[in-house]
């Protein structure tokens, strides 16, 4: 019995050291945890943002002013709607719901992940205006801390209250009455019981849940509040069943906010950047934009639904335009040079100058066709670049494989997945599409020597005390050599010239463009064309967001959008020039094989210059094979015939060749032509056997090149041999009869 108590006490002791350790160690960690009631104040609270100049461009409440709600005026529904969502036993618990905590704890712990939080209403006020969004033990630990404290000063009211006022509904919107004006255009005592699920389903993501952004996960959302609010019996089943086929009442309201498309997206990275606004009052946020090119794209009308973007080569975004805020799309023929012509040349497969075979292809049932209907024969990869052709985008891809262009599009931050993995994404087609922001993200990689730059809204933010708590560190990445970006910009550079995007070339300044249009015989579901200088990159999209046919074109209506924008920005500005030459150089390769053989192959020493063709060539993939056909010319073997006692000598044409050609007869070797190429040389039969010599060389101003000698095959006559006794015809009688 006394091993039993000795036990009993031992084991007894033993939790109660640990816990005395534990509560220790919780006063230490949490001890610079304090409850400001300054911070609860919530009507004192601004989040300002600035533009690239630091001139205040708007704060973050609706209309330009923090507005708060009173509980005592909202609806019961209302109310049910978040304590049900959020926090079902947020009136009997002390702060804290140590049931959750536990639950949270095992699945976080089973899972290897801190994906539960457990916050009750309380603790997610605290987090909304104490503490930083941080997933770690310690802000947990100052959260309980603080809730519990919170909960000895305040009431229940007080406490939702405070909370509906601070907590962020997206879109620029923090508190209830914000909100409620935004989504709905009406105060929050105003709500009904559709409005309230749909605003308290928002606060779990509220980008992802928007309605304005992804209508049908916020209807989702919505009837998960309803389901909630059944369950704890604050609706009965008839209410439920009748509003969960409702559709959604909210409305997006045009304020006219010219600065409004900009804004949004700076909200929506700043829920990425981990700071909680309403734990600092007067949180400021500076920004790139550029009134005068926010402007400019303002001045845009778009028929149907568009898009546009002007940014800097290293990732600043000045200005930024949406009908339909932030939409991924096919993006067509803009992939050619992201997805296939830069990797493969980076690969050192082709070259810009090397030649393809437009014609009908069939992979695998696949057989792509161009926009015009028609195969050009072989062009060039510039060609097909510059004219946006489909069928040599293909064979490319073919050649550089779909890992190898995967790769290349995760570096620059392009998700595919394996039903991208088909020769379609040569032409644009992924199942996710692309955003306007993240295709010219990828371009951002030419203009400035291969580094990729993702783009950002935020400069900097400060905390209200001037202290700087984030600050923009652009994404960089070298996704390209700089050789290939060279070449990538002198083909897109041809674009402008000759090619797709003719309306931009009456510019003086290098401009580089692509052009892309998705669509069939009956019309056109989205249209783009993304150009860039050596300063900035212009994005355009133009469609239907319902994919509704319309007759828009990348080389149309994109191409005389990014006109206007770059006459208003750079009006008399000098641009530098777009960089063509790094890390490349100038071979001379043999014109007439190009030409007529579509083979590469460098000129020889004594190459005259007419045959010479300068092409621009990657350092790192130099030409290797080196012609002889002048230091020692060559020819394949001619053909030769005898007919009506002649023989024929059919020679090879050659355009900077002469010839000897030489006759063997009976031992004797005589010379029979000397001169520039013929196409037929002819000699009189000879009695017996004969044989030809042909002897190709060539002649410049300083020395004669000759080939190897070709000999031709023996010829044997069958001439009859000279009669050496010929009859005596004058001894006879002409007149006789007889003879």
């Amino acid at each position: 019995m006394k091993k039993i108590l000795r036990l009993i006490f031992l084991v007894a002791s033993s939790i109660f050291l640990i816990c005395s350790c534990l509560y220790a160690a919780f006063l230490i960690i949490t001890s610079d945890a304090k409850l400001d009631e300054n911070k609860l104040n919530y009507s004192k609270t601004t989040v300002t943002v600035y533009d690239a100049e630091g001139n205040k461009i708007i704060d973050a409440a609706a209309n330009g002013k923090t507005q708060s709600t009173d509980i005592k005026g909202l609806k019961q529904h209302t109310i049910d709607a978040f304590i049900a969502s959020e926090d079902r036993s947020f009136f009997k618990h002390n702060g804290i719901n140590l049931k959750r905590i536990i639950k949270a704890a095992y699945k976080n712990v089973t899972t290897r992940s801190i994906k539960e939080g457990a916050s009750t209403i309380t603790q997610q006020l605290i987090k909304n205006t104490h503490l930083s969004n941080d997933k770690t033990i310690v802000r947990k630990l100052k959260e309980i801390k603080l809730s519990k404290e919170l909960e000895k000063r305040y009431s229940k009211e007080e406490i939702l209250q405070a909370y509906l006022n601070t907590i962020y509904f997206g879109h620029q919107c923090y508190g209830l009455e914000n909100a409620s004006e935004f989504y709905f255009g009406i105060p929050s005592d105003k709500l009904n019981l559709e409005q309230s699920a749909t605003i308290a389903g928002i606060i779990t993501s509220p980008n992802n849940n928007s309605p304005f952004k992804n209508p049908d996960r916020c209807l989702k959302r919505r009837n998960s509040v309803l389901n909630c609010m059944l369950k704890c019996g604050y609706i009965d089943e008839s209410t439920y069943n009748h509003t969960i086929k409702l559709p959604l009442s909210a409305r997006q309201n045009e304020t006219g906010d010219p600065f409004g498309n900009y804004l949004y997206e700076v909200f929506k990275q700043l829920d990425s950047c981990n700071i909680n606004p309403y734990a600092d009052k007067n949180l400021k946020i500076y920004t790139y934009l550029d009134k005068s090119v926010q402007g400019e794209l303002n001045k845009i009308s778009f028929e149907h639904d568009g898009a546009s973007i002007a940014r800097t080569v290293d990732g600043k975004i000045l200005a930024y335009r949406s009908t339909c805020k932030e939409i991924k799309r096919q993006i067509g023929s803009t992939a050619k040079p992201i997805f296939v012509y830069a990797p493969a040349i980076n690969e050192n497969l082709l070259h810009l100058f090397t030649k393809i075979k437009d014609e009908k292809i069939n992979y695998n049932g696949y057989s792509p066709k161009n926009y015009d209907k028609k195969y050009h024969g072989y062009v060039t990869v510039e060609e097909a670049i510059s004219k946006s052709l489909n069928i040599p985008s293909v064979k490319t891809l073919n050649s550089l494989t779909l890992n190898k262009a995967i790769q290349y599009a995760n570096e620059m931050n392009i998700n595919l997945n394996e039903e991208d993995k088909n020769l379609s994404l040569a032409l644009g087609a992924n199942k996710n599409g692309i955003s306007l922001k993240e295709l010219c993200a990828c371009y951002s990689a030419f203009p400035n020597g291969g580094i990729y730059s993702g783009g950002d809204f935020i400069s900097h933010i400060e905390d209200y005390k001037g202290k700087i708590i984030y600050e923009c560190k652009q994404e960089r990445e070298q996704v390209f050599k700089k050789s290939t970006c060279s070449l990538i910009n002198r083909a897109l550079i041809s674009a402008v010239k000759n090619g797709t995007a003719k309306k931009l070339k009456y510019n003086n300044f290098d401009i580089a463009c692509k052009t892309g249009t998705c669509g069939d015989e009956k019309g056109n579901t989205d249209a783009y064309a993304v150009a860039y200088t050596s300063q900035h990159i212009f994005g355009v999209w133009a469609g239907s967001k319902d994919n509704k046919k319309t007759n828009v074109t990348g080389g149309g209506f994109c191409c005389e959008v990014i006109n206007k924008l770059i006459k208003g920005i750079y009006a008399n500005n000098e641009v530098p020039k777009l960089e063509v030459d790094k890390d490349i150089t100038n071979v001379e390769i043999d014109k007439e094989e190009y030409n007529n053989n579509n083979k590469i192959i460098l000129c020889d020493d004594v190459c005259p210059k007419l045959n010479r063709l300068s092409v621009p060539c990657d350092k790192d993939n130099i030409i290797l094979e080196k012609s002889t056909k002048f230091f020692k010319p060559t020819i394949e073997t001619p053909k030769q015939i005898v007919e009506n006692n002649k023989v024929f000598i059919y020679l090879c044409q050659t355009k900077y060749y002469n010839y000897i050609v030489k006759r063997k007869y009976c031992g004797k070797i005589d010379v029979i032509f000397d001169d520039k190429w013929k196409e037929q040389i002819s000699d009189s039969t000879q009695y017996g056997e004969v044989e030809y010599c042909i002897i190709p060389y060539y002649r410049n101003e300083t020395a004669t090149y000759y080939g190897d000698e070709i000999w031709l095959p023996k010829i044997k006559t069958d001439n009859a041999a000279p009669d050496n006794n010929p009859p005596d015809i004058l001894q006879k009688n002409w007149f006789d009869d007889s003879f």
